[in-house]
């Protein structure tokens, strides 16, 4: 799918079929662009949506336009970046993180959806 190929903007009218109804991993980027750790993580994330295309999902979610995303998840500190499986939020990492470190994550998802 199209959207695997880049980070999808996620809304609040997107994030249920995007996300949450997903069958592969979700990696969800809480940011907002006057955030400078979050524009340190932007490239990171990009990456990644292209590297894990096809078998992970990418997504952002501007809080300041989205806040009440960001209020469901409980965002108090951004960027927070959130890994879903099964429309449930399975890990959660705060502040700039490494590229490996995310994508060790991904991996570890997308072997457990391999598995099942």
């Amino acid at each position: 799918m199209a959207e695997n190929i880049t980070n999808m903007a996620l809304t609040d009218g997107t994030f249920e079929r995007a996300v949450l109804e997903s069958s592969e991993p979700v990696l969800v980027d809480f940011w907002a662009p006057w955030c400078g750790p979050c524009r340190m993580t932007a490239p990171v994330i990009d990456e990644l949506a292209t590297e894990f295309a096809g078998h992970a999902k990418v997504g952002k979610v501007n809080v300041d336009d989205h806040p009440r995303l960001a209020a469901q998840y409980g965002i108090r500190a951004i960027p927070t970046l959130l890994f879903f499986k099964d429309g449930r939020v399975v890990d959660r990492l705060v502040g700039v993180v490494p590229k490996r470190v995310l994508a060790d994550k991904l991996h570890e998802l997308m072997q457990l959806v391999e598995g099942a």
